[in-house]
């Protein structure tokens, strides 16, 4: 059986707030733990690697990862502008756990990713993975992996707090790093179920897009994309109306397969451009044709929504435990109300353990595929597995772990891999257009 714990500490000095999670994230483990995420504020910043190595010995693990957070999140609070370190605890009898660190290294045909645990395609497998966005190309290798390990989950968030450049700190067992990724694989009999909710709802009708190259839509449904805009907006509330001055947002049908659309079909980009002359758009991503797309509008009310909306399902899944990864746009600044998302995560699971952070950048699945989303809540839900699972075989699984990791096959990026990702105070938006697309609304 699973046994989680968690517990959040405000304490300013990192080993105060050890002192206060470590007993009472174990209190109800029944056990030494398998696995150990901890979040922690930039005020707990300089002392990561005490924070990994204290952990260690405290826990009898090193399984551990984390990473540095604007905030943390854990008991059904949000700490935003506050010192704050969150621990989760995971027992998981016969499940395989690989932490993993990633790095950027270079390869003769450019720049790859090394240290990519090995992953059969008969494992059933779950990755949760931690990011620092000034270094490591999360969008491009997400949709590297994609293509290699397709339907592999992986659900996390990009570090926040920092700056600049070496300022966020990124835990792997005991070390503590500044550039690249951690993360975790788990293989085995638990059930990791993942909600994203991206916080928008759609207006209008859906279009096909009749002609359009890379980011830019030029015609929707035979008709300039301005005007189809146009069209939407002429048809909306006043208050819709209203909102839709904060900002256009463009939903990418995932499965085209589908009669109908609804929420969670559509991965949601920002409409990042309009050209009146041509009557072309630009979407913060690449674009197909033929492909279906409905514009969407974020609002507090809106997200909120959503959000209860997919939460409906979760109290039936029986949650064991939850990791939660939300946007650092949202919090206090977008609901106008503290601990919102923790809440209502919290009320939908039934108070089962949960920590998270407030990322920049958030990791999650959209219709089987990986994706960077921004704005975003996204999470992992642990439970008891569905169906009976086989037993860990523990010798080809220590045989496994000894293997070295594969690098994952080269990427295109700049020479200098530290610039691979600018950072965005909100939230990154993957895909944004290239120099000559149309100016930004």
């Amino acid at each position: 059986m699973l046994h989680f714990g968690a517990a959040v500490s405000t304490a300013s000095d990192h080993q105060r707030a050890l002192d206060e999670v470590v007993p009472a994230a174990t209190a109800d483990l029944d056990g030494a733990p398998d696995l150990a995420v901890c979040f922690f504020s930039m005020e707990h910043a300089g002392a990561a690697s005490g924070i990994a190595l204290s952990l260690s010995e405290r826990l009898g693990t090193s399984a551990i990862v984390g990473c540095t957070a604007e905030g943390v999140i854990g008991d059904g609070r949000e700490l935003e502008g506050s010192p704050g370190l969150a621990l989760w605890l995971a027992r998981l009898p016969g499940v395989d756990v690989r932490p993993f660190s990633l790095e950027v290294v270079a390869v003769p045909d450019g720049y790859g990713i090394a240290g990519w645990p090995s992953l059969g395609p008969a494992d059933r497998a779950t990755v949760v993975l931690l990011a620092d966005p000034f270094s490591f190309p999360a969008d491009r290798f997400l949709e590297r992996l994609n293509e290699e390990q397709p339907g592999l989950p992986v659900v996390g968030g990009m570090a926040s707090g920092g700056a600049e450049a070496g300022e966020h700190r990124l835990l792997c067992g005991t070390d503590a790093l500044e550039r690249g990724a951690v993360g975790v694989a788990l293989v085995g009999p638990v059930d990791v179920r993942t909600v994203v909710s991206q916080g928008c709802r759609p207006i209008g009708s859906p279009y096909a897009v009749t002609k359009g190259e890379g980011n830019v839509v030029q015609e929707l449904g035979g008709q300039p994309a301005i005007e189809r805009l146009r069209q939407v907006v002429s048809a909306l509330t006043m208050q819709e109306q209203t909102l839709i001055r904060g900002g256009v947002q463009v939903g990418q049908v995932i499965d085209e397969h589908k009669a109908e659309f609804g929420r969670g079909d559509f991965l949601v980009r920002g409409l990042v451009g309009a050209d009146e002359e041509t009557g072309a758009i630009a979407v913060g991503d690449q674009v197909e044709l033929g492909q279906t797309l409905q514009f969407h509008v974020r609002d507090a009310a809106a997200a909120g929504e959503e959000l209860d909306l997919l939460l409906g399902p979760v109290a039936g899944w029986h949650p064991k435990g939850v990791l939660l990864f939300s946007c650092n746009g949202r919090g206090r600044r977008f609901f106008g109300e503290p601990d919102h998302d923790a809440q209502r995560v919290a009320l939908a699971t039934g108070q089962a353990p949960m920590a998270g952070f407030f990322a920049q950048g958030e990791l999650g699945p959209v219709g089987r595929r990986n994706f960077l989303h921004g704005y975003t809540a996204s999470m992992a839900v642990f439970c008891e597995p569905r169906e009976p699972v086989p037993a860990l075989d523990r010798a080809a699984a220590t045989a496994s772990a000894d293997d070295p990791a594969d690098p994952i096959a080269p990427l295109d990026l700049p020479s200098d891999p530290a610039r691979v990702v600018e950072p965005d105070p909100g939230a990154p938006t993957p895909g944004a257009p290239e120099p000559g697309t149309p100016e930004p609304v």
